[in-house]
């Protein structure tokens, strides 16, 4: 798993360019989510695919073991998306205010 260290004076330069940092936390939350649930997915669908049968319920299922490690490897979804966002890979746009009519 790769380090990954957020500098804030960079990350307040790089915001002050683009506009709120606030924007972009609510950004990268939204982001984390979807990672999230795409990794959710995935292990639902690898674990599907492991069979246990009703004589194995007592014992221990290294299949199981082995997918659970492989996914515990991964790098957090909050990274992923900090990590996203610094490399330029996430952008957002804000939908635009409607204008009040008086």
């Amino acid at each position: 798993m790769e380090k990954f260290i957020v500098n804030p004076v960079q990350v307040r330069m790089d915001e002050s360019e683009k506009g709120s940092i606030y924007q972009s936390i609510i950004a990268m939350g939204f982001r984390a989510r979807q990672i999230n649930d795409q990794i959710k997915m995935e292990i639902n669908e690898r674990l599907a695919d492991v069979i246990t049968t009703n004589d194995e319920t007592e014992g221990t299922n290294f299949d199981q073991i082995a997918i659970s490690r492989e996914f515990d490897r991964l790098a957090k979804p909050t990274y992923m998306a900090m990590k996203e966002i610094s490399d330029g890979k996430l952008t957002f746009i804000l939908p635009e205010k409607e204008a009040e009519e008086d």
